[in-house]
């Protein structure tokens, strides 16, 4: 079927825009309008915020919000929300924290907070003379053009800390940019940052125009490529950690606590090694962390970028966690790259976000920092321990039998008939079929 293209659609109604996506791709099926309605929320003006959060919305996507309970956490105990569509990302992380209260608990450490943006610009100019232009003129320019915008920043405690200029032009002709470090204290600050750049653009072109240092060819190549912010702040930095004496590790697999500590660092150690499988290994570490991300009302995607750009900045893409096992004691440890607000963004908008944060104690950006990082952590923790005893599978295909069951309308009873059939097999999604075969048979 041939679609055509539609001019302004953004400026439909909601209805029209439904109405021509059913008749445009869907055979005018009104079962699909009735799927969209579903999920509408009943209270219009709840409706009505949800649509205005992003563009061209028409029904609500939801997902599981859960609770993964008993986390200890700076000696403060912590239920953590997290919204994820995954089977046994709660389970996982709720096992880790109970296995974890009883040895002490997760330890957390924020390294730094800085965040950074940059202004990329050509411009034909040796570097000497432009060097020397901005360490005389342009750098404290930047700083008094940019005074209104981080004023309210700097009464919170934050603002600009520092603006280098970085020369390029061995990667690529004539580049330069000028590298700007944050202190963004409770907000993400992307909004902040940008603002600033866009500021540092204007007023380095201004002031090259003004300037008696550089000829009128030289002036007249300087071109603003972009202002933005990055979203790799390899500065802005925590680490989350356990650790307790291989003895009392007492994992209930029937491994040895010895035997255990060992396959562990090991599955560690080979994560740290090789590629294939550090990208599994981090992105079970990223399950833990996204879902609590998503849940607070934070950029998910943002994260992402910074860890695994993190996790490749030796060169070769590595594990984000860590593990020793001397002198008899255990320490398994995250140093994670994470940049999250409190404020802002949908903090004050979302209902559910404006729960999570209450439910967390509202806490402040470097706490929620800290959350993240033992919410990872806990999840690699869970993922590993797994792996190196009874396998991923058992746990992981348990959480999964629901989510067959329901594909096939399962009753309560044919639910519970089977959490008892499993409690002693591996799930399957053959087995699973054959045995409600056989039940709804007889």
């Amino acid at each position: 079927m041939n679609h055509k293209p539609i001019e302004g659609f953004s400026k439909l109604s909601k209805q029209h825009k439904i109405d021509w996506l059913i008749n445009e791709y869907l055979q005018g099926n009104q079962e699909y309008q009735k799927i969209l309605q579903q999920y509408w929320n009943d209270n219009p003006d709840l409706q009505k915020l949800h649509e205005e959060f992003s563009e061209n919305t028409i029904t609500n996507f939801y997902m599981p919000y859960g609770i993964a309970p008993n986390f200890l956490i700076d000696g403060k105990l912590m239920a953590l929300p997290m919204a994820v569509e995954e089977s046994s990302v709660v389970a996982a992380a709720s096992k880790s924290a109970k296995f974890w209260l009883e040895r002490g608990g997760f330890k957390t450490t924020i390294i730094n907070t800085e965040k950074l943006g940059h202004t990329h610009f050509i411009f034909k100019v040796e570097a000497h003379k432009l060097l020397h232009f901005f360490n005389f003129t342009l750098k404290k320019k930047l700083f008094e053009a940019t005074e209104d915008i981080t004023a309210n920043m700097r009464k919170r405690g934050g603002g600009i800390l520092d603006i280098k200029l970085i020369d390029k032009t061995s990667e690529l002709a004539d580049y330069y940019q000028l590298k700007a470090s944050f202190n963004t204290v409770d907000s993400m600050g992307a909004n902040f940052i940008n603002s600033c750049l866009e500021q540092f653009g204007k007023t380095l072109k201004d002031e090259v125009a003004q300037s008696d240092a550089f000829s009128e060819d030289e002036k007249n190549s300087i071109q603003i490529v972009m202002n933005i912010l990055s979203n790799f702040t390899p500065d802005c930095i925590v680490r989350a950690e356990v650790s307790c004496k291989i003895d009392d590790l007492k994992d209930d697999s029937g491994i040895s606590n010895e035997e255990f500590a060992w396959k562990f660092k090991q599955a560690v150690t080979i994560a740290e090694i090789e590629p294939y499988r550090a990208t599994t290994h981090n992105k079970g570490v990223m399950n833990g962390i996204d879902a609590v991300v998503i849940a607070t009302g934070n950029d998910f995607r943002a994260t992402e970028a910074c860890a695994h750009a993190y996790a490749s900045k030796d060169g070769k893409y590595k594990s984000l966690t860590h593990c020793t096992t001397d002198n008899g004691i255990f320490r398994f440890w995250i140093d994670l790259p994470i940049s999250v607000g409190v404020v802002g963004g949908l903090t004050n908008l979302h209902p559910l976000v404006k729960f999570s944060l209450a439910l967390l104690g509202k806490p402040s950006a470097q706490e929620l920092m800290s959350i993240l990082a033992v919410s990872g952590l806990a999840q690699n923790f869970a993922a590993l321990r797994s792996l190196v005893t009874t396998g991923i599978q058992k746990g992981h295909m348990k959480m999964h039998l629901f989510n067959i069951l329901n594909q096939f309308g399962a009753t309560e009873e044919e639910k519970q008939y089977f959490v008892n059939y499993f409690k002693d097999k591996t799930v399957s999604h053959h087995e699973v079929i054959s045995e409600l075969n056989k039940l709804r048979n007889k």
